[in-house]
C-alpha cells in the first residue's frame, strides 16, 4: 500500500532528487512543481510525449500544463491525497528525460 510522505521525508526525497538539477522542483499546493522551458514548441511537445509513454508504464500520471515551448508539471498520488514515492519516482524519470543526448558516432 502506498502512503504519503511525511515532512521528513519529503524534504530527504526533496534533496536527492534536487542535487542534480539545475532548477529545483518544489512542492506547490502538496503537489511536487516544476516548470521545464524549450527551444520551441516541438521539443515541448516531444517532452510530453515521452513522459506519457514512461508515465503509462508505471500508471502514474502528471498534471500538467503547456503553452508554446513551456511545460508546467505537477505530481502528487491521488490515493493517498499527497506526495508519495509514486510522485519522485515520476519526477526522476523526467529529470532523466531532459539529459542531453549523447551522439554515438
Amino acid at each position: 500500500m502506498i502512503k504519503q510522505y511525511n515532512v521528513t521525508q519529503l524534504k530527504d526525497e526533496l534533496e536527492k532528487l534536487n542535487s542534480s538539477t539545475d532548477i529545483p522542483w518544489v512542492v506547490e499546493n502538496d503537489k511536487l512543481f516544476k516548470v521545464f522551458k524549450f527551444p520551441n514548441f516541438a521539443t515541448a511537445f516531444g517532452f510530453m510525449t515521452s513522459v506519457a509513454i514512461f508515465a503509462e508504464k508505471i500508471d502514474h500520471h502528471p498534471e500538467w500544463f503547456n503553452v508554446y515551448n513551456k511545460v508546467e508539471i505537477h505530481l502528487t498520488t491521488h490515493e493517498v491525497t499527497g506526495i508519495s514515492v509514486r510522485d519522485f519516482k515520476l519526477a526522476l524519470l523526467i529529470e532523466k528525460l531532459t539529459l542531453p543526448k549523447k551522439i554515438i558516432a
